[in-house]
């Protein structure tokens, strides 16, 4: 049975897709201290998508 997405985490290739920004992009906004958060598990980021859409968002309106 597959998980239902709002249980998934994304990988930084899955939110730079959704972005439609290249990866490298995300990790030089997590140093600026800016994009949407994320997770550190181990040595990879995961992201919630529910905060990434969130951010997204609150982007828009800015």
């Amino acid at each position: 049975m597959a998980t239902p997405i709002e249980d998934q985490r994304w990988t930084v290739t899955d939110v730079a897709a959704f972005l439609r920004v290249p990866p490298e992009t995300l990790y030089t906004w997590r140093k600026r201290h800016y994009g949407p958060p994320a997770a550190r598990v181990g040595r990879h980021l995961r992201y919630d998508p529910v905060a990434v859409r969130t951010w997204f968002h609150e982007q828009e309106a800015a």
